[in-house]
């Protein structure tokens, strides 16, 4: 697949790719991505349901950014894209993403259909914890970011169009909004075990056997705590799964429209 840039609609006033037409299907992309790293999933669903890939802000074609944004900030830029939806939407996250995904599940409970956390982080070990925090506290918002460290977390050693893709991104995204998104993901509390316990509508969370940080103890656990949770683990993934395994992230989502329909 190619990751090419492309057109953008407007949502609620932010930037979005959208496509195709029926249910809607909202995707939230992680840190320091943007809307194209839903492309797999944005072209494999446009025949089934309408798609809304927003960029997070001061990421892709969103411009805007402060230089410090909290996790309530995000969480009101993707509120007000849900509310401006037609109709009660299934609302996909990756990493991040899927942060705001389950925030807004429990938020908005007669807006979110359905949700599907990809490669979602919960009760970080305090080594985990320090680590990421510490990758956080290191940016200092003007230079621009070196994605070698990242690109071998998410992809090992392991050269692709994906890893390519993902190195672009990284390399262009404005670094004072890189700064505040990845130390609103290292320092957020969400999901707790409170708001997983107050999520009602089915949830699902799919992440890979070789995510080190993401992992499926993770996964398996915030399906135990939600009502009507599953978990979905991957063989031969990692992190970057909508990237890297769109089949297996696919089918799911299109199993989950099916059961929309009937």
């Amino acid at each position: 697949m190619m990751w090419t840039t492309q057109p953008r609609s407007e949502i609620a006033g932010y930037p979005a790719i959208v496509k195709g037409k029926g249910q809607p299907v909202l995707f939230l992309h992680g840190v320091g991505l943007r809307a194209e790293a839903w492309a797999a999933q944005l072209d494999g669903l446009a025949n089934h349901a309408q798609v809304f890939a927003p960029d997070m802000l001061g990421h892709g074609e969103n411009k805007r950014s402060r230089s410090s944004q909290t996790m309530s900030d995000y969480l009101d830029v993707t509120s007000a894209i849900l509310g401006s939806l037609p109709f009660p939407a299934i609302v996909v996250g990756h990493s991040m993403g899927s942060m705001l995904a389950l925030a807004l599940a429990k938020q908005h409970p007669d807006l979110v259909e359905t949700v599907v956390a990809l490669n979602a982080i919960f009760d970080r070990s305090n080594a985990a914890a320090k680590a990421v925090q510490s990758r956080a506290d290191e940016l200092d918002g003007v230079t621009q970011v070196d994605p070698t460290v990242t690109l071998e977390r998410w992809f090992e050693d392991k050269e692709s169009p994906e890893r390519d893709a993902c190195r672009s991104w990284l390399e262009t995204v404005d670094p004072s909004a890189y700064k505040s998104a990845y130390t609103a993901f290292a320092y957020s509390q969400i999901p707790n075990r409170e708001l997983l316990t107050n999520v009602a509508c089915p949830s699902i969370f799919m992440t890979g056997v070789q995510e080190p940080n993401s992992t499926p103890a993770m996964s398996t656990t915030m399906a135990e705590i939600v009502p009507r949770g599953r978990a979905i683990i991957v063989e031969g993934a990692a992190h970057m799964l909508p990237m890297t395994h769109p089949d297996q992230v696919n089918s799911v989502l299109l199993e989950i429209l099916e059961g929309a329909a009937q």
